[in-house]
């Protein structure tokens, strides 16, 4: 299991960007970033701080990921063909807790990486409680049972801030996903922009 390692809304606020669309985040109402040096005017951002600032945001959407985490991400990226930067969208968004946030049965990826953690689902019918666990198009994933009437669970499915990408099929009377195809980066609904070219920038140099 993940430990977060900073509050979901300091990840919004160190940006500068409502990064999830969430309409509590705090950069709705001010803009600056948190601690007393907050306000301080931006001088013009070097291209390693705006590479570094991509990795972060990245990183910070999907629950935090931990920097050997991501890093062991992009290294599969890099390995397979094709695009580097689509292929990291494609393995992030392939994890079962980016699944779980996808298909609204969870407010939150934070909250998603619990909802995995505790055991409530199936992945082809057997248990899985491992959040990065990799879904392959064609899988299944289900509610169990005896967690279908949660009131988390319950409140995100009615979610009126997000819809379910074409990529998940989501069934919430059956409380079942299938995850269809590995998305490319037009196809992942982010609230704001992601540019994962300059992560590859940023890990080509560092």
């Amino acid at each position: 299991m993940t430990k977060r390692t900073s509050a979901k809304y300091k990840i919004d606020r160190r940006m500068g960007e409502n990064i999830w669309g969430r309409p509590k985040s705090p950069v709705n109402r001010r803009e600056y970033g948190p601690g007393q040096h907050g306000q301080r005017r931006k001088g013009k951002m070097s291209d390693f701080g705006l590479q570094l600032r991509a990795k972060q945001k990245l990183k910070g959407y999907y629950g935090d990921l931990t920097e050997k985490q991501f890093r062991r991400i992009y290294a599969e990226a890099e390995r397979i063909r094709g695009d580097t930067g689509e292929n990291l969208i494609g393995l992030l968004e392939s994890r079962l807790d980016a699944i779980v946030y996808r298909a609204k049965f969870a407010p939150t990826v934070f909250a998603a990486r619990q909802f995995v953690n505790h055991g409530h689902l199936l992945v082809n019918g057997k248990r899985v409680n491992i959040p990065s666990y990799r879904v392959r198009p064609g899988d299944v994933i289900e509610v169990r049972e005896r967690s279908r009437q949660l009131v988390v669970l319950l409140e995100a499915v009615q979610l009126p801030e997000r819809d379910v990408p074409e990529y998940v099929i989501a069934d919430h009377s059956k409380m079942t996903a299938t995850y269809v195809r590995t998305p490319s980066l037009s196809d992942v609904p982010y609230a704001a922009a992601m540019e994962p070219n300059l992560v590859v920038e940023y890990y080509a140099k560092n």
